[in-house]
């Protein structure tokens, strides 16, 4: 961990962790207070294979990220002093993936530092923009050690929604895979 996250990891104050996907609904992280806020700068994005946890090498799926460029609709979770062990654990361990940074979000009420974890694309492991067909039958065809990229794709789009936080290229990546599951009888 990089030694200014580390001071404030350190600090008294709680610590805001800006989420965009699955930090959203993990039931790892139920109870933290969660607060809307906007990111200017980077956009959700399903720009990075997964290898592992919703894929395999011969069969990679794709997870989100935060890639460069346009803005964000998520939230800033709130975690007590000294928690931000067990995220930066769950974000941060296996291959990097991501570049855990500091970041200004805007609330209702203020703008606010906040960690992001934003699509390391100097890895290999950086999808960039696919089309449309390509990042759709990725997310169909794959399946890791935590389960289908469908599952985890649906289950995140689903979540998005509900919350207000959904975007149209994510909504049209959605319509693409549900219509190529309905052409190939999935």
């Amino acid at each position: 961990m990089p030694a200014e996250l580390a001071a404030w990891r350190d600090g008294a104050e709680p610590l805001s962790i800006f989420a965009y996907g699955s930090l959203l609904w993990d039931s790892e992280l139920s109870g933290v207070a969660a607060e809307p806020a906007l990111l200017r700068g980077y956009h959700r994005s399903f720009c990075l294979y997964s290898y592992d946890y919703r894929g395999t090498p011969a069969r990679p799926g794709l997870t989100l990220g935060l890639d460069r460029g346009g803005s964000c609709r998520g939230a800033v979770l709130r975690f007590p002093p000294g928690s931000l062990d067990r995220v930066w654990q769950r974000e941060m361990s296996g291959r990097p993936v991501y570049d855990a940074r500091l970041v200004q979000v805007v609330t209702v009420t203020e703008k606010r530092p906040a960690l992001a974890f934003t699509a390391l694309r100097s890895c290999a492991d950086y999808a960039g923009k696919l089309p449309l067909d390509e990042a759709a039958q990725l997310i169909l065809d794959a399946a890791g050690r935590r389960g289908a990229c469908r599952e985890y794709f649906e289950n995140t789009v689903q979540h998005l929604e509900r919350l207000g936080f959904a975007d149209r290229p994510l909504r049209r990546l959605a319509n693409r895979v549900r219509a190529m599951a309905t052409d190939d009888g999935v």
